[in-house]
């Protein structure tokens, strides 16, 4: 069984674009461009085995369209190990649309996009993501049926938020289990670096168990806004080298690399940001060594996906909570495993999700 593994910065803007590790397997990249709405985004589907490609659209102010495109090509590999490994019959796929979300999304850009979306015939199923709303989804149903994470008033699951922090908080009672012996994590100092709509709520489900909770965000009344709210200190020194019990990175990927590893005095890395490691052969293997922890991101964020995929599927609120909590079981045993192999934990989640998707593979081939 092979897993390939990515560096954040792999793809170049010269040379072969097949060959190059973040395209690598991509069923389809679709580029899609509207100089009316000046919508301009990015599909990336990169694998449909055990069904349809979904994940959410994210809208960002890119430095350039080659970093737009690794950015959706990363994110859409990691939908289809998100999926494989929660046991979800879904494939993996991500959109990134270029721009301001605070300036220069508009209703008609969003509507746009849904009819690209609306062009795959399901192959690909969108969500919310960073920069986008409830409300954006809503738009795109206008125009479309292949979206989830719509209002709850209009047959939706809502927004995933906050099942995807409960996901967290689940998985981090897991690998404290693993690391400290217990779960409970009264008195456990954690730094919540990013406090948007899942950094928010993970912070409150930690301030609820009594773990010293601090906080760090590159906006500041959003800081004192959450600090306020739960009693959480705010952090304004190195993160990095924070001297704490975990670390959970709940803003964008790759913040665990090179540099930062060789600061880190956290016992444990486990938050909600996806791709966060810089490059998963490398960095892996480097918190195996220095004995720090870390809990696969595409496994313990996986509560956002369990929540639309309800739309999808018509399980209730309950089923929902209950799968996402089976998280706390499914860490645990990518941990143990990874021990047992001494290997890293992301690589040992790699390998299990990828075991799924081929077997059901040789499934579809008899």
């Amino acid at each position: 069984m092979q897993v390939d593994v990515l560096n954040a910065n792999e793809l170049k803007s010269s040379g072969p674009v097949f060959g190059q590790l973040s395209f690598n397997d991509h069923e389809q990249v679709v580029f899609c461009n509207d100089k009316d709405t000046g919508l301009r985004a990015i599909i990336g589907i990169h694998n449909t085995v055990l069904g349809p490609a979904l994940g959410g659209t994210r809208m960002w102010n890119y430095a350039s369209e080659w970093e737009a495109l690794n950015d959706v090509l990363r994110l859409s590999r990691g939908m289809t190990y998100k999926s494989a490994i929660t046991g979800l019959n879904l494939g993996g796929g991500k959109a990134v649309l270029i721009g301001d979300a605070k300036t220069q999304k508009t209703p008609e850009l969003m509507k746009k996009f849904g009819e690209f979306v609306h062009s795959l015939s399901g192959k690909y199923i969108t969500a919310e993501d960073v920069g986008m709303e409830t409300s954006d989804m809503d738009i795109v149903r206008e125009v479309t049926p292949y979206v989830t994470g719509i209002s709850e008033s209009k047959g939706g699951a809502g927004n995933p938020s906050p099942i995807t922090a409960y996901g967290v908080f689940m998985g981090m009672k897991a690998a404290a289990k693993f690391k400290y012996g217990s779960d409970d994590l009264d008195g456990k100092k954690i730094l919540v670096q990013g406090i948007g709509h899942v950094g928010e709520s993970l912070v409150e489900h930690l301030s609820n168990e009594g773990a010293i909770v601090y906080i760090a965000d590159i906006n500041p009344s959003k800081l004192e806004e959450v600090s306020k709210k739960y009693s959480a200190k705010i952090y304004t020194e190195d993160v990095y080298a924070a001297n704490v019990d975990i670390y959970a990175p709940c803003a964008l990927g790759a913040t665990i690399n090179d540099e930062t590893i060789e600061r880190m005095k956290a016992g444990i890395i486990a938050g909600a940001a996806n791709n966060q490691l810089a490059d998963e052969n490398i960095h892996g293997k480097l918190l195996q060594e220095k004995g720090i922890l870390y809990a696969p991101d595409f496994l313990i964020n996986a509560g956002g996906i369990i929540n639309v995929y309800a739309e999808l599927e018509g399980y209730d609120k309950a089923e929902i909570m209950r799968k996402t909590e089976n998280i706390y079981n499914t860490t645990l045993e990518i941990l143990r495993t990874a021990e047992a192999r001494n290997i890293p934990t992301h690589f040992a989640a790699l390998q299990i999700a990828q075991q799924r998707i081929d077997d059901r593979k040789r499934e579809n081939l008899r």
